[in-house]
């Protein structure tokens, strides 16, 4: 039974909480960046907007809760740098313990290993001429680099590229789970890694596998079952890949939806979190282990600040933040205070909030607070994320990989 999700105590509670000039992003270590932005300082309420903000307190809690279920099990975090897409962030992520990072793309990957992150493991594959040559450019400067492979073909490209480049480029095989990518599982897989792990030039590292079919399933003890059962072809090929004496080092896979689940998966070793750094409407909403109601294990720290530009209708606001402040409009956005009100952020450029009842009155020009839809995509709109702590601006992030879609 779907969860009954409290939205209106969630948002009330919610209301309650809460040297030189910078030049936007670029291809360098931003914490070795000597800028000081101009809104370092301000109240997050004074900022212009659409403005994407992080709450440091509850990223702080976010990055300690995620390991604490982990804890005795053998199984780490490996965490997906596709949801913010910021190495100083990757890195905060590792300091509190995670084995490394993950990637979706070749241009992500790269963003993170020439900032400093040296364990990066790509969860695409490389399969164009140009991506292979720069996937083994990258692997001959950082050691850190492991990439996908889920077909025969691409894996004989990947061992000439290697041979040609004189490295040997480490690799794991990636398992379909959702009819989206990898190869099927039982005997393809098997001889698939069989193949790599006989190409001199690569060096067979393990599996990945990744059900995002059940990351939102309504309901803890739903959401464990479909993924376990869903695991169990990914666990028979472990076995046999174990038997065949395959070095089975990495199994990674999973997400935040299921983060707590994946230590009952045999060989298991870590999970490619992502969301749970900032959370979201979409998980908000799918109810955890403790609460059927909402999946309260992290905190919403991600939020976009907006501006009221109209009040002409009554139960009727215009915003400045449309979809390309938050790409997704399902679920709408949830505006911190206000349980009642619906925003729709379907227009490209305005927002438009609906209503019966408001905790006040509402003029042009005032401020809004809404926890966005989906993070992964909202934050790819952001040259930068303010960090806020007590309502100020206490850090900049650069989002250093937004637009690295390649």
């Amino acid at each position: 039974m779907k969860p009954s999700f409290n939205r209106r105590k969630f948002l009330q509670t919610a209301a309650l909480s809460g040297a030189g000039l910078w030049t936007g992003p670029k291809l360098l270590a931003s914490a070795d960046l000597p800028f000081s932005h101009p809104d370092l300082g301000k109240s997050k309420w004074d900022l212009d907007t659409p403005a994407l903000c992080l709450d440091l307190d509850k990223l702080d809690h976010n990055l300690k809760a995620a390991s604490i279920p982990l804890q005795g099990s053998g199984v780490g975090l490996r965490p997906h740098v596709k949801t913010h897409k910021c190495p100083d962030l990757a890195r905060m992520q590792i300091a509190h313990g995670a084995l490394g990072v993950c990637a979706a793309k070749l241009s992500e990957s790269e963003v993170m290993l020439e900032n400093g992150i040296n364990d990066v493991l790509m969860t695409g594959v490389n399969v164009t001429p140009a991506k292979i040559r720069k996937a083994m450019e990258l692997r001959k400067k950082h050691p850190g680099f492991i990439q996908a492979v889920d077909n025969p073909q691409n894996t004989r490209d990947l061992q000439e590229a290697a041979k040609a480049a004189g490295i040997v480029a480490d690799v794991v095989v990636d398992i379909d789970v959702i009819r989206r990518s990898g190869i099927p599982a039982g005997q393809p897989a098997l001889e698939l890694a069989q193949l790599v792990d006989k190409s001199p030039n690569l060096r067979f590292r393990g599996i990945l596998a990744y059900d995002g079919g059940v990351q939102h399933v309504m309901g803890h003890e739903a959401r464990k079952t479909r993924c376990l059962k869903t695991f169990e072809p990914v666990v028979d090929t472990y076995h046999l890949m174990h038997a065949a004496g395959l070095n089975m080092e990495i199994f990674s896979g999973g997400g935040t939806g299921t983060y707590d689940m994946m230590h009952g998966i045999p060989g298991f070793t870590d999970v490619q979190v992502g969301s749970y750094l900032f959370m979201d409407c979409q998980y908000l909403e799918i109810g955890g282990a403790k609460n059927e109601e909402r999946f309260d294990d992290f905190e919403a720290a991600l939020t976009v600040m907006t501006t009221v530009v109209n009040t002409n209708h009554p139960g009727r606001l215009i915003t400045d933040g449309g979809s390309k402040a938050f790409t997704l409009n399902k679920p709408t956005g949830w505006v911190i205070g206000e349980p009642d009100f619906v925003y729709n952020a379907g227009s490209d450029e305005y927002g438009t909030i609906t209503y019966n009842d408001a905790s006040r009155s509402y003029k042009v020009g005032d401020p809004l607070e809404v926890i966005v839809p989906h993070c992964d995509p909202a934050v790819n709109l952001y040259d930068i994320i303010y960090g806020i702590r007590k309502d100020r601006v206490e850090r900049i992030f650069p989002v250093l990989a937004r637009g690295k879609s390649q």
